[in-house]
């Protein structure tokens, strides 16, 4: 089992306590941890649907700002390269079997 350091544990990922931790990985000097039960960030202010607030909140959840460098692992970055990857080429497929079928149905 892995020790790790942390200077600040946040317990509970509710909209209070992600501000908490956000506040204090504001310094890239603090080693933050927050810590959820559930795979579910953000409490009663996301669970009524509001799932994303904005996209540099997005960005922020997705680096290690919670381990504490603020600097996500290549591992990471590549894992959201090949998702951006997927969604351009799933995006590009399903554009070129609409234009097919359209094409298709023309030539009748």
């Amino acid at each position: 089992m892995a020790n790790h350091h942390y200077d600040v544990v946040v317990v509970g990922a509710s909209f209070g306590g992600v501000a908490a931790a956000l506040a204090a990985a504001a310094d890239p000097n603090v080693n933050v941890a927050l810590l959820e039960a559930t795979d579910w960030i953000g409490g009663q202010a996301t669970s009524q649907g509001v799932s994303r607030w904005d996209e540099a909140s997005v960005h922020l959840l997705q680096t290690m700002a919670f381990r504490g460098n603020g600097v996500m692992r290549s591992e990471d970055d590549e894992i959201a390269r090949l998702r951006r990857e997927l969604k351009r080429v799933t995006d590009e497929r399903d554009f070129l079997k609409k234009t097919a079928a359209y094409f298709a149905k023309e030539s009748r």
